[in-house]
């Protein structure tokens, strides 16, 4: 099994709101093993890094299926994005 590295981290929220940033199919896969779950996006996930770790994709590939689940759980580090829990918090304006 070869931990092939993606071209661009994804970067994903973890704990109260802190970034974390997995470069490697490997990261992927261990965070989405980790993650408290068992959505279909998650196991999606899984297949599509575990897929990547033993050749049968490459790691674009298993990334573009790892960021539709981290987009889809709202832990998707995205430019100008704060965490979640803060969005809640702040004062909305009418």
């Amino acid at each position: 099994m070869l931990s092939q590295p993606f071209d661009k981290p994804v970067r994903v929220w973890v704990g109260m709101g802190f970034p974390r940033e997995l470069n490697t199919v490997a990261d992927a896969y261990q965070f989405a093993v980790d993650w408290c779950g068992n959505s279909p996006e998650q196991r999606a996930a899984l297949r599509a890094c575990k897929a990547a770790l033993v050749g049968d994709v490459d790691a674009e590939t298993a990334r573009g299926v790892f960021v539709a689940f981290a987009r889809k759980k709202d832990i998707l580090v995205e430019d100008g994005t704060i965490p979640p829990y803060l969005e809640i918090a702040q004062p909305r304006h009418v």
